[in-house]
């Protein structure tokens, strides 16, 4: 994955924030690359964010790492036990993941955070392969709207029936996902960006809310 080239547009923009940089990252070389999930192969709980960040991910190569949204992301996951420590800055911190794995929507970052449709289209085999891939899943948090709208998208694809038949996104609905007997919960939380965070959107209270929940939904 971290090879694919199916978006072209998204690699030359990812290569042209790599090579101009922020300056508080001036000394850093970016990943630049697909972003590839990070977490646990035996998993019970899925977290599907939208994309990189153009100087988080892209720039560090972990989802939510290096920035904002990541560090609000961690310290939640840290006190509910799915994460070893709050901070998440660089691959050599030593953060781990608990019965848990992180993955996108979108694997490269789009310019202004905002991917196309067809950008997501071609990108949700690898979400679908994914999820096909955690042989112990039990639940999954969709981290804003897009990022919801992917997992349940994957699941479909993958021949889950949902309960309700038309998900509506909103913060803390929860979703049932059915195939052959096996069930997943879905959890569907506004996306813990500065945007959200900063304006009171999305508290702390509300971000440990949704991770009990999952932890009450992994049997």
């Amino acid at each position: 994955m971290i090879e694919c080239t199916r978006c072209p547009e998204l690699r030359r923009y990812c290569r042209r924030v790599a090579a101009e940089k922020k300056r508080a990252y001036l000394e850093s070389t970016y990943w630049a690359r697909p972003v590839p999930a990070f977490g646990d192969p035996k998993a019970r709980l899925l977290l599907v964010g939208l994309a990189p960040g153009a100087h988080g991910s892209n720039r560090t190569g972990r989802p939510f790492t290096g920035d904002a949204s990541g560090g609000f992301l961690y310290p939640a996951l840290y006190r509910a036990g799915f994460a070893s420590q709050a901070g998440s800055v660089s691959l050599e911190d030593g953060m781990q993941l608990r019965d848990c794995v992180i993955t996108a929507a979108l694997r490269c970052a789009p310019p202004q955070n905002k991917p196309s449709f067809a950008q997501l289209a071609r990108c949700a085999p690898y979400l679908s392969a994914e999820i096909e891939a955690l042989p112990n899943l039990q639940a999954i948090v969709g981290l804003g709207s897009i990022g919801t709208r992917a997992a349940i998208a994957a699941l479909i694809e993958r021949g889950y029936r949902l309960t309700p038949k038309r998900p509506q996104f909103c913060h803390g609905a929860h979703f049932e996902a059915e195939r052959n007997g096996r069930r997943i919960g879905v959890l569907a939380s506004f996306h813990p960006s500065r945007q959200n965070t900063n304006t009171g959107k999305l508290t702390r209270e509300m971000f440990d809310a949704i991770f009990a929940r999952a932890a009450q939904l992994l049997r």
